[in-house]
């Protein structure tokens, strides 16, 4: 059998006189050595793109963090300099492309900026600056130019007893990196909060209308994917459910 394609959300980027759609190594890395997916980067070209066509050759999405933040005016918010920067060309792509996949129930795994996205995508609010907010802690990243001491495990979360997420990782309490900004405000309908912070920031939902794996996590799994067992439980179970998806459209075809 083939390994399952997973298509991968992209920033736009301005490099050497260029502008390229770009995705940091370690969300492929993650899905090629933690999921066992090849995974398929997604240029951010908004309307131009077939959503359809693209979700008919792929078997799974992942919506990957970013520094970007959510565009405020797709959630009826006010925009300001010291929330952003922006990206609207990746809002414009990911949004609709959320949608598509969550009406043909294909595996999702968003990441950060990717859990942002789904709220929005789907009917929520965003908190733009959460660490301002009364009794929140700072979830921002700690300054250093050391990639590791900025992912490194910041605080808990706890898991939802009896959850859907729960039954990947269990019902403990677990320990996660922290690196926004944002955070969700009002959660979209059919979204269900698998974790949250000790401050009650979301930092997990689900899609009730999406079997198997369809989560997003605020913290970033794909970094410790190596060594935390937490964070390879969840890319583990996301290949699982990849390839289950598979076999059943295999089966699918082969009785047509």
């Amino acid at each position: 059998m083939r390994k399952p394609v997973v298509l991968v959300s992209t920033d736009m980027k301005s490099l050497d006189g260029f502008e390229w759609n770009a995705a940091i190594s370690a969300y492929s890395d993650a899905l090629a050595h933690g999921s066992d997916a090849m995974p398929v980067l997604l240029p951010s070209l908004g309307p131009a793109l077939d959503f359809e066509s693209i979700l008919d050759r792929v078997d799974g999405v992942l919506l990957t963090g970013s520094r970007s933040n959510v565009h405020p005016s797709l959630y009826g918010a006010e925009t300001s300099d010291a929330n952003g920067p922006y990206d609207t060309r990746r809002d414009a792509t990911t949004l609709p492309l959320i949608r598509c996949a969550v009406e043909r129930r294909i595996p999702i795994f968003g990441i950060c900026r990717g859990l942002q996205e789904i709220n929005v995508a789907l009917g929520g609010t965003l908190v733009g600056e959460v660490q301002e907010l009364e009794g929140r802690r700072d979830h921002r990243a700690p300054e250093a130019d050391d990639q590791d001491a900025r992912f490194a495990l910041a605080h808990h979360v706890e898991i939802a007893p009896g959850g859907r997420l729960a039954k990947v990782l269990g019902d403990a309490r677990i320990e996660v990196n922290s690196l926004h900004r944002q955070a969700v405000g009002r959660l979209a309908p059919g979204l269900s909060v698998e974790a949250t912070a000790e401050d009650g920031t979301v930092e997990a939902v689900s899609f009730d209308a999406v079997p198997g794996f369809a989560f997003a996590t605020q913290w970033h799994p794909e970094y410790w994917v190596g060594s935390d067992a937490a964070s390879a439980r969840l890319f583990a179970a996301f290949g699982e459910a990849l390839r289950a998806r598979m076999e059943r459209c295999n089966a699918a075809d082969a009785a047509e």
